[in-house]
């Protein structure tokens, strides 16, 4: 038995004589989400249908990171970022010595 997957139809395109492989569209639909930062993000999937294996690696690695960027708003609370190492409010006890 193989363990050697089958390439999707149309993941490459040669030249006549079988010598050269050129990008080629996969042809896999991309259907939208409804939220339109999702959608940019995965919109960027289709800039890897002109680029060789070797540049889908950078395609991928974006789109991940705008997914996980997606996710992690979902958690953040709602209202202003909280400035990081800024001043403690005034009501927040310090750590001081009596």
């Amino acid at each position: 038995m193989s363990d050697v997957m089958p390439e999707p139809a149309g993941a490459r395109a040669g030249s006549q004589d079988g010598t050269e492989d050129t990008p080629a569209p996969l042809g896999v639909a991309r259907t939208p989400t409804g939220n339109s930062g999702v959608d940019a993000v995965l919109d960027r999937l289709a800039d890897a249908d002109h680029l060789a294996a070797g540049g889908h690696v950078e395609v991928y690695e974006d789109v991940h990171q705008g997914l996980r960027d997606a996710l992690d708003a979902l958690d953040a609370p709602p209202g202003p970022p909280v400035p990081a190492g800024g001043p403690l409010p005034h009501n927040v006890p310090h750590n001081s010595r009596s």
